[in-house]
């Protein structure tokens, strides 16, 4: 008995001084994970050891997110020039003026402006989003479609707000001899590839592609994916983002009249897929009805949610193929179509961003084809424009009757190229594989 009973004391002795040493190892464990989430966080790994950490975590991300890829299509980019990694590099960076805009509220809007190169329009822009009501919640994204060194200093201007630059490592008006831009041996307007010898697939109507042309769909497209996918601000973010354009003039009360519309939107109008700041028609300055109205969805400040994403990012395909080479026309005549329900967007009765100036989005930049346009912009803006003027109990009149461009227009061609098919649906692919080929 004495024997046992000294057994037993021995074990509780043992007992007694292990508790304490298990304590420490898994206080020991518990730190050295800690240290590790840290160097990850923080950078302190090797650069291709953090880049694999983060891969890996996106992957897993999009797993739980159910994209649908093609598993036959190889994604491939064209090989970077120094500009376009140095371009690269500088969309990694952090949102400026965050030390004076700390915090973003919830329910804040997330806004991209896109633009290439017309610095007097971007002026406007930029002046008339100054004064917008509850600028300072945003978080203002400025998308470049090429590098112009007047467009950058402009933005870098910008102190009301949290901004970003990023800028479309594979847009056109990078690359000056290799593909996407104008590549040797490339047949031009409607050149025989047989009788010339020269490379490349024509439109519809037998013509070749133009790299300035092509670079508006393009920049769009890789825009989104960005957005959406790529960016470590807002790939995690599922809410509405509101999307402008370098000749929108944004009205004071347009931040405060888009958050009511997306707030509505689930209960006044369940089945609209986005919010408008202005008609469908961009020469029209709304019904002034004491109601909201639905009606397709508009390119003039317009927002949507990932839920909606996701459904225009599974026609990747239809887009990237459809020989038109303006992307909201791409979508009114494929895209949307395809979705098989009328896709509404809901808005106001008066408009909260105009469309203003002459020139197109590439126009006016070559010899002998100027713009006459100035840059000012016409817009008057009434006392109601400056503040919220949409309510809450307003019915919302649908317009069913869907005008313009519709299911069945064959596009206005421009998009014929394999490559530019192609270059379409990797940017489509290019965030959910590992490493997308270099061409």
């Amino acid at each position: 008995m004495a024997t046992t009973s000294s057994s037993h004391h021995h074990r509780a002795r043992l007992r007694s001084r292990a508790a304490p040493l298990f304590a420490v190892v898994v206080l020991a464990v518990l730190a050295v994970t800690a240290l590790l989430r840290a160097s990850h966080r923080y950078g302190d790994l090797a650069p291709p050891a953090f880049a694999a950490a983060r891969r890996a975590a996106r992957n897993q991300t999009i797993a739980q997110r159910k994209i649908l890829l093609d598993p036959s299509f190889t994604p491939r980019l064209p090989r970077q020039s120094a500009l376009s990694l140095s371009l690269t590099q500088r969309n990694a960076l952090p949102p400026r003026n965050a030390e004076r805009f700390p915090s973003l509220p919830d329910g804040h809007l997330k806004i991209v402006l896109y633009v290439h190169n017309r610095p007097r329009y971007l002026r406007l822009v930029v002046d008339s989003l100054s004064r917008v009501d509850g600028i300072d919640e945003a978080l203002l994204i400025v998308s470049h479609d090429g590098y112009f060194p007047e467009m950058d200093e402009i933005v870098k201007g910008i102190t009301f707000c949290q901004v970003k630059q990023i800028f479309a490592p594979y847009s056109p008006h990078l690359f000056t001899d290799s593909f996407p831009g104008v590549t040797p041996g490339d047949c031009r307007d409607k050149e025989k590839a047989a009788e010339k010898r020269c490379q490349g697939n024509p439109d519809q109507y037998g013509n070749h592609r133009a790299p300035r042309i092509v670079s508006l769909k393009h920049h769009w497209w890789w825009m989104m994916n960005t957005v959406w996918d790529g960016l470590e601000e807002t790939r995690d973010f599922d809410e509405h983002i509101l999307f402008i354009e370098e000749d929108h003039y944004i009205f004071p009360n347009a931040y405060r009249n888009a958050q009511l519309l997306v707030d509505l939107k689930p209960k006044k109008c369940p089945q609209c897929y986005a919010v408008n700041l202005a008609p469908s028609d961009v020469k029209a300055k709304g019904e002034g009805w004491e109601s909201m109205i639905a009606e397709k969805m508009g390119n003039i400040g317009y927002a949507f949610n990932r839920t909606v994403w996701r459904k225009i990012h599974a026609k990747a395909k239809q887009f990237c193929t459809f020989d038109e080479y303006n992307w909201d026309i791409t979508m009114w005549a494929t895209v949307y179509p395809s979705l098989r329900a009328p896709v509404y967007s809901l808005r106001g009765p008066r408009r909260s961003a105009a469309h203003f100036g002459k020139c197109g989005l590439h126009q006016g930049h070559d010899p002998g084809n100027v713009c006459a346009d100035n840059g000012v912009g016409a817009v008057e803006l009434d006392a109601i424009d400056k503040v919220p003027n949409i309510k809450a109990d307003w019915p919302v009149h649908i317009i069913s009757k869907q005008q313009g461009y519709q299911a069945g227009f064959k596009g206005w061609g421009g998009w014929g190229d394999r490559r530019d098919q192609e270059l379409c649906l990797s940017f489509a692919y290019m965030y959910h594989v590992k490493d997308p080929l270099s061409a």
